[in-house]
């Protein structure tokens, strides 16, 4: 027994060395690790107002919809313009990349430094309506901000609170190298933009497809987010033109942003006596042109700006 056991020691240490040795001159296999998968909320997918149920809030549900694509008509009291929300929130606020409601909705309350408050949801609807919709933010809990923030809800069911999903606001991109130039600009929008916003910019119908004014009268004030060049830039990158998006370069989509940023639009409804006073207060960002001088046009002078407000009429 002794010497069987002592076989056996031997044999090991014997393959103990020899397994060092092996280690020392054979590498390891190298090891192929399946990539992790994506988090469940890369493959969410919002509810449909269709599928809301057939009570109240259900009904609540289906006019926020409603009101995301019918703005003008379903909230004549408030929408000073002809935009509607889905012209940014696209696919009626269910599109990923396009700041869909279901991505903001679980995200709010939150603190905004737009105003230096703690916003609700609902407040955040307001300021859509005062800026990109240049009109008069319906009450807190009116109708149509109760059927936007519900529909807005419903969509987002299955979200976790507090976390900001992917898909949420616009893909951030970097500035490119070279800083936006209007003629280059100019000339994409020529190429790529104005069969569908007009030469003017002013927007136009074709079809069944109403494509809203970039600048003018009858477009979002500067107090929007698209009159920044780095939001404009984000949107236009991921979202434009509609059926190929993707297909500007970031210096494209930077250089038409600058374009359309540097046009006459009306006037921020926070205006402070002279676009001077206002841009040190509410635009003091490389990313803003309002109170500059473009093309000899002081942007923000009350002489050629449109007043904040309704322009129905024009």
């Amino acid at each position: 027994m002794k010497g069987l056991l002592a076989g056996l020691a031997i044999g090991i240490a014997a393959g103990a060395v020899a397994m060092v040795a092996i280690d020392q001159t054979i590498p390891p296999p190298t090891e192929t690790v399946a990539p992790a998968p994506a988090p469940s909320v890369m493959r969410f997918v919002p509810r449909l107002a269709a599928d809301a149920p057939a009570d109240a809030y259900g009904d609540a549900v289906r006019l926020g919809e409603k009101l995301m694509t019918d703005t003008r008509n379903r909230a004549p009291r408030y929408a000073g313009n002809d935009l509607v929300c889905s012209n940014c929130h696209l696919d009626a606020g269910r599109k990923a990349g396009a700041a869909p409601l279901w991505a903001a909705f679980v995200n709010f309350p939150a603190f905004r430094k737009k105003n230096g408050e703690i916003n609700s949801f609902q407040k955040r609807v307001q300021d859509c309506f005062l800026y990109s919709v240049n009109g008069t933010p319906p009450p807190l809990g009116s109708p149509e901000l109760l059927a936007i923030e519900s529909y807005a809800a419903y969509m987002a069911r299955g979200l976790p609170s507090g976390e900001s999903p992917a898909g949420r606001g616009f893909p951030k991109i970097a500035a490119p190298a070279r800083p936006g130039d209007d003629a280059r600009g100019a000339a994409v929008f020529g190429e790529r933009c104005s069969a569908c916003h007009g030469a003017d910019g002013a927007g136009q119908r074709l079809g069944d497809t109403t494509y809203p004014p970039l600048w003018g009268a009858k477009s979002y004030n500067w107090g929007a987010g698209m009159a920044t060049i780095d939001k404009a830039a984000a949107f236009i990158h991921a979202n434009m033109p509609q059926g190929q998006e993707g297909s500007l370069s970031v210096q494209q989509a930077w250089d038409v942003a600058t374009f359309i940023d540097g046009k006459v639009r009306p006037q921020d409804p926070r205006f402070d006596g002279s676009p001077q006073a206002t841009r040190l207060r509410h635009h003091d960002s490389r990313f803003s042109r309002y109170g500059t001088l473009v093309s000899g046009n002081l942007l923000g002078d009350s002489a050629t700006t449109p007043v904040a407000g309704p322009h129905h009429k024009q």
